[in-house]
């Protein structure tokens, strides 16, 4: 009995003392900061814990205590109707807000979020926001006491303006990064770092039993209220009327828990605002005021999976870090921590098949801490292990670096929530298909080559078309020919972002396919162009969508038939020669496509010679392109009729006067690739476009449509060569600097053994002899210029005459 009782009495002892409000000032993503929060929980015992975080989410937080949580994870605060305007607040393994719910919830204590809401906050743009500065350069330095110079008397008008500015600049530097200008006046040229060294790396303390963890929340508070009051009279009104609501609303919080009788209060906060949360330090009627006519609108939370990666960003109160990979290992390796970081860099290299041995691992180690030992520090920081990563492993080389980086310093982690957490419909169908087909998302980018003729892989081609069709880019298709081959290769790395976009498209459906298949159905009906339709319309088809497809060829039909203009015509046929020739791998009736494609062809071939008259250099150039998609879609139908009215409609060209050279010289080159024409003809034409008749601008414009691209038409074609051999060694050199860049942008585009071999075939000056003489020969002139002094002496030739 005697243990109740003094329980009893310490409890009176604390009433008579007052409550307690200890306010534990943060860095929102770091594991020294974690663990000083854990220690002073465990010190403190609170009986409630309060957290800077959306209020709106405060049912959310008792789902964060099942064990199928693995960070990083994140709160979702959405609207409903438009949730593209959307908020997140993640969390790591090593967020102390993380910690601190993950203790509290241990402990059964009461947990709440006490930031200014998001039903605030997303209502209406942020008031009054504080401008940033357009220049932040030439700002004042520190002064030896900590504040900064202010004023300087005796200056022209011009002059206290510009100081007024820098003031400002450099005050919006303080508030953006207080790290950073504490780091400065301790030395630092970063804040991250600085902050590690003080805090991150701390790993043992001393409390008195109020949570004062060796006092690291009392120095946190002192600096940054000292760096507070160090702003300048005059930057305090453009401190940012959001930031005042919020800090308002978090002392309005901490009021709210004192009346509830809670008596041990932990609040846990950015270090930032700890400063300010002391409800003394405002007057009550002053933070009503400020909270006064707020705009409130209806939110939604979720809690979704997150990525190391997206902690480097902003988030919903402002933090970002720059190492998360780096600093979950802080937090999770018990001892050795040089060791067991360099021992993970070392298995990463080797699974690259780069060599790095346990020698490797020692000295690294070796030069690390001796780094640390010069700079009077116990433990090397990142940058220290960094360099002695370089050297050692990579015997200086900055490649290896950016695989680490990614890899290790920022790391792909994705976290995990538990399925059945209440959400949208589409994200539970979603994560059904994902389970089904064994499609796990994840940070990292994978690649997968899809078999479309076994139903599993075909059905996951489905889902990630289905997705594009709704916004969501989870696969990138590596090789379209895999259509052709049965098989596709898709690259897959999943967003955080996601989540937002699963949420705003669940407006069209419950389900993947039906959100998809509606989806398509409305662009289809507000699609304005013929091309817009047909690519669609190829998208609806590979996403396994039946009913959408024949919805949408309805459109392209009524499309195709008021259609007039031949580009959107030339635009709109190759995706839908994509689906008439691999259409057949997905069983897909292809009559009504090809019906539609023979009128494209047709008309294309009438209207093409009328679009290509007198096109500019830059109109010239989008048309050589379209020349370039049409041809190839008809090579691939592989329809002789269509094919001759092709061939046709280019032959018909050829002798169009006003036809740009850049236009005239590609449908040479398609000519003579489709054995519509003979090199004999190409020379021919070739011939008369460099003509001195004709602009060298022009000429130059019809060299680069028939050879951009591939070198070897000139290589192998002799005739061709010695063309335009003869063309450019005539030029007068006035005439020869005006073409020359053009040739160099057609040569640019040839590959460099194909541009080695026209270098050493110009050189030898053999098929210059051979157009001179117009006959081509094989003769190797080097070595009949070696045997003339030989047959002179055997003739009795003596400089030129006989002896």
């Amino acid at each position: 009995m005697a243990r109740p009782k003094a329980k009893t009495d310490e409890s009176s002892q604390a009433v008579k003392a007052g409550p307690i409000v200890r306010i534990l000032g943060v860095r929102h993503h770091g594991p020294g900061s974690a663990r000083s929060v854990v220690r002073a929980l465990e010190e403190m015992k609170p009986d409630a814990i309060l957290i800077e975080g959306p209020p709106d989410a405060n049912d959310l937080i008792p789902l964060a205590g099942r064990a199928e949580f693995e960070p990083p994870v994140a709160i979702l605060v959405y609207l409903p109707d438009k949730p593209q305007h959307a908020a997140f607040y993640p969390f790591a393994e090593f967020s102390p807000e993380w910690q601190a719910i993950r203790f509290g919830l241990a402990q059964e204590l009461p947990i709440r979020f006490i930031d200014l809401p998001q039903a605030h906050q997303l209502g209406e743009p942020e008031p009054d926001p504080e401008p940033e500065p357009q220049s932040l350069e030439d700002q004042p330095s520190p002064t030896e006491d900590g504040e900064r110079e202010v004023s300087c008397p005796d200056v022209g008008e011009d002059q206290a303006e510009e100081q007024s500015a820098d003031v400002l600049a450099a005050a919006f530097r303080i508030r953006r990064d207080p790290l950073k200008w504490l780091a400065e006046a301790a030395g630092y040229d970063d804040g991250e770092r600085w902050w590690e060294h003080l805090v991150e790396h701390r790993r043992e303390g001393s409390g008195d039993g109020n949570g004062n963890s060796g006092d690291v929340f009392a120095a946190i508070s002192e600096a940054m209220s000292t760096l507070r009051e160090s702003l300048p009279d005059e930057t305090k009104p453009h401190a940012g009327l959001r930031e005042a609501q919020r800090e308002a609303f978090m002392r309005q919080s901490i009021r709210a828990a004192l009346r509830e009788g809670f008596q041990r209060i932990a609040v846990v906060c950015g270090a930032w605002h700890a400063p300010a949360l002391n409800p003394a330090t405002m007057p009550t009627a002053k933070d009503t005021a400020q909270l006064k006519n707020l705009p409130k609108v209806k939110v939604q939370a979720a809690w979704v999976p997150w990525t190391h990666g997206r902690l480097c960003r902003d988030s919903g109160y402002g933090a970002g870090i720059d190492s998360p990979g780096w600093y979950h290992h802080l937090w999770t390796a018990p001892d050795r921590v040089v060791s067991r970081w360099l021992t993970r860099v070392a298995r990463l290299l080797r699974d690259q098949d780069l060599d790095a041995s346990s020698a490797h691992i020692i000295e690294a180690v070796r030069l690390a801490e001796a780094m640390a030992a010069l700079h009077g520090r116990g433990l090397p920081d990142l940058s220290e292990l960094n360099d002695a990563v370089q050297a050692i492993f990579c015997f200086g080389e900055a490649l290896p670096m950016r695989l680490i980086h990614d890899k290790l310093i920022v790391g792909e982690t994705l976290g995990k929530v538990p399925a059945d957490i209440p959400t949208v419909p589409l994200q539970q169908d979603l994560t059904r298909l994902q389970k089904r087909l064994k499609l796990e998302p994840r940070a990292s980018r994978e690649i997968k080559t899809f078999d479309l003729r076994k139903p599993t892989d075909l059905e996951r081609s489905h889902l990630l078309y289905r997705l594009r069709l709704l916004g969501i880019s989870w696969g990138e298709l590596s090789e379209a020919r895999g259509k052709g081959t049965f098989k596709e290769v898709w690259q897959l790395q999943w967003q955080p972002e996601f989540a937002v976009a699963v949420i705003e498209a669940a407006a069209w459906g419950n389900t993947v396919e039906g959100a998809a298949s509606a989806r398509a159905r409305d662009l289809a009906d507000h699609g304005a162009t013929l091309p817009v339709l047909t690519k669609l319309l190829d998208d609806a088809i590979l996403a396994e969508l039946p009913e959408t497809v024949r919805h949408i060829m309805e459109r392209v039909q009524a499309e195709a038939a008021l259609a007039s203009d031949v580009t959107h015509l030339m635009d709109a046929l190759p995706p839908l020669a994509g689906v008439l020739r691999y259409g057949n791998v997905r069983q897909t009736d292809t009559a009504i496509i090809a019906h539609v494609v023979s009128g494209l062809v047709a008309r294309i071939a009438v209207g093409l010679p009328a679009a290509c008259f007198s096109l500019n250099g830059q109109a010239a150039e989008a048309m050589f392109d379209k020349l370039l998609r049409v041809d190839a879609a008809i090579n691939l139908i592989q329809n002789p009729e269509h094919q001759a009215a092709w061939h046709g409609a280019l032959t018909r060209m050829l002798d169009q006067p006003g036809l740009h050279g850049l236009v005239a010289g590609r449908c040479v080159r398609v000519l003579l690739d489709a054995g519509a024409i003979d090199g004999e003809e190409a020379a021919r034409r070739l011939n008369l476009s460099l003509s001195r008749a004709v602009e060298p601008a022009q000429a130059a414009a019809w060299v680069e449509g028939l050879l951009k691209g591939s070198g070897l038409l000139l290589l192998h074609d002799r005739a061709l060569w010695g063309v335009l051999d003869v063309w450019i060694s005539g030029l007068p050199s006035e005439t020869f600097s005006l073409v020359l860049p053009l040739l160099r942008r057609t040569f640019s585009t040839f590959t460099p053994p194909e541009r080695r071999q026209m270098g050493q075939r110009a050189e030898s000056g053999q098929d210059r002899q051979a157009v001179k003489t117009g006959v081509e020969t094989d003769l190797d002139l080097a070595r009949a210029e070696a045997v003339l002094p030989l047959l002179s002496r055997l003739l009795g030739i003596v400089d030129g005459l006989p002896s």
